[in-house]
């Protein structure tokens, strides 16, 4: 399948946003939902994971989300964070309607919008579909109606398809009727750096400039091998990293500001 024009890693999906995702299995989806949770909760905006009943419990979800420092336990005590299951969003009698459907959503936006959020992300498993005899043809016409939501600027949602449960040509047609498809949070610049830096020679000082400055999500291993990396060059060294405010505020609470050869140039979010 060749992806859609406008594909975006999630850390760069912003209020109003449609996107799509395909997922084969459960290491792919949390990295998405991870850097998509983090970096709405940094930016006050209200988060609801709407999620197969069979997945994960919700106890388990807020630990993994905890993991990689979303202070997820924190959000969901302050209401910001929401789990819900498929059936109480889109099957809450045993049968899908459409208008109803669309309907939960604009309440769960006016809801955000009344607790004082800057507004709400939803990510949704939609292998409800297929489980509760949902038509193909139904699906599309769903996904195709509810544009008119996200001309609201505080409204942005994910809708993740796992290949194991739709077909190829559906999954090209939700490609199609999604604004925008999402990738995963790109953090193969680690393993470069790495590659990078045992090229150099190990006693004279290294300078090194990292441009991340569209990069907003880091999982916490990645940042730490990077603070690593960059503490165990020669003293003389610097490594320039131009990022973002939430990227740097990640970076400092791990202790970037202690590694004397890391140099942070901070760029004012949009």
């Amino acid at each position: 399948m060749e992806l859609p024009e406008r594909t975006v890693p999630v850390e760069r999906l912003r209020l109003g946003d449609h996107a799509c995702m395909e997922a084969s299995g459960t290491e792919s989806y949390w990295a998405v939902f991870t850097a998509y949770t983090r970096t709405s909760l940094a930016r006050r905006e209200k988060v609801l994971l709407v999620m197969d009943p069979d997945d994960l419990q919700d106890d388990e979800v807020i630990a993994l989300l905890d993991r990689a420092g979303a202070a997820a336990t924190q959000a969901r005590a302050d209401g910001q964070l929401s789990l819900k299951r498929t059936p109480q969003m889109y099957l809450p009698n045993g049968r899908f309607q459409k208008e109803r459907t669309i309907e939960a959503c604009r309440a769960e936006v006016e809801r955000a919008r009344e607790e004082g959020w800057a507004g709400l992300r939803v990510a949704a498993d939609m292998s409800w579909a297929p489980k509760a005899g949902v038509e193909d043809e139904r699906l599309r016409d769903y996904e195709a109606s509810v544009a008119p939501l996200f001309a609201d600027p505080l409204f942005t949602a994910i809708c993740w398809y796992d290949r194991r449960r739709f077909g190829r040509t559906l999954l090209d047609d939700m490609a199609r009727i999604h604004p925008l498809h999402v990738t995963a949070p790109r953090t193969d610049f680690v393993e470069t750096l790495r590659e990078a830096l045992s090229r150099q020679n190990t006693e004279d000082p290294t300078h090194i400039t990292l441009d991340l400055r569209d990069l907003c999500f880091m999982e916490a291993h990645c940042a730490w091998q990077l603070l690593t990396l960059a503490g165990s060059l020669p003293p003389g060294s610097e490594v320039t990293v131009r990022c973002g405010e939430l990227l740097a505020l990640v970076l400092r609470q791990l202790g970037a500001d202690e590694v004397r050869q890391l140099v942070l140039e901070v760029t004012e979010e949009e």
